[in-house]
């Protein structure tokens, strides 16, 4: 669910909104970056099945330390204290933790049963991904929504704050759009290398977040009261 971790984090920013929205889509999509480093170095491992669903290729095999749910609760509450023992923001360090574990959430509603509970346990998923259209809708929607909640907590300083990011979400769209209707990787290392480039957009969205501002109507923090300095 690509597009659909990238949703959570433009939402985040409501809830944290002295949080750069890079960090909120890093928290989003960390799995998946730190997915491709465990594929690169041989420890989990990804088959390219065509018709292994209908919306992908990819036959997630072994992946209990980035995406068991046992991982991942250790992730999201790991992130959670690390954020806010460096900035002692309450709220950020929140929705943190929330967006990590909002990522097992979203693969789980979409994947087939291939997320293990725990290393070697049980797999779930429900499976969204056997249908191509309901994906789509569902997917696109939430985006959309999301980009909205974003839009109305957040307005453009200058020129980078507002074409930074509608070109950071035109890339997101075409990326979304390609790996639906486009051709199979040909190897794992390409599958591996090209999620490792996702390394780029938290980055991405740090810099067309940092030319943005509250606006002024909203308070700092949707939790109440403002806490701790102000975040890096």
């Amino acid at each position: 669910m690509f597009i659909g971790h990238t949703a959570a984090a433009l939402a985040g920013k409501r809830a944290a909104t002295r949080t750069s929205l890079g960090v909120l889509l890093a928290a989003a999509s960390f799995l998946d970056l730190l997915w491709p480093i465990l594929l690169l170095a041989r420890v989990e491992h990804v088959r390219i099945a065509p018709g292994n669903t209908a919306f992908t290729p990819l036959d997630f095999a072994w992946y209990p330390i980035s995406h068991s749910l046992m991982g991942v609760l250790g992730w999201s509450l790991a992130a959670g204290v690390i954020y806010f023992a460096v900035t002692r923001y309450r709220s950020g360090a929140l929705t943190v933790g929330v967006l990590v574990f909002s990522h097992w959430v979203l693969d789980w509603l979409t994947h087939r049963p291939d997320l293990p509970l725990w290393p070697g346990g049980p797999r779930v998923g429900v499976g969204m991904w056997h249908s191509v259209p309901l994906t789509l809708m569902v997917e696109m929607l939430l985006f959309g929504v999301c980009v909205a909640i974003y839009l109305g907590t957040t307005r453009p300083r200058d020129g980078i704050g507002r074409w930074a990011f509608w070109g950071l979400i035109a890339i997101f769209s075409g990326i979304y759009l390609a790996s639906v209707f486009g051709p199979p990787p040909s190897d794992v290392h390409t599958v591996a290398w090209a999620a490792l480039a996702t390394w780029l957009f938290p980055l991405w969205a740090w810099w067309a977040d940092a030319h943005r501002e509250v606006r002024p109507q909203l308070p700092e923090t949707a939790f109440g009261a403002v806490d701790g300095p102000l975040p890096a």
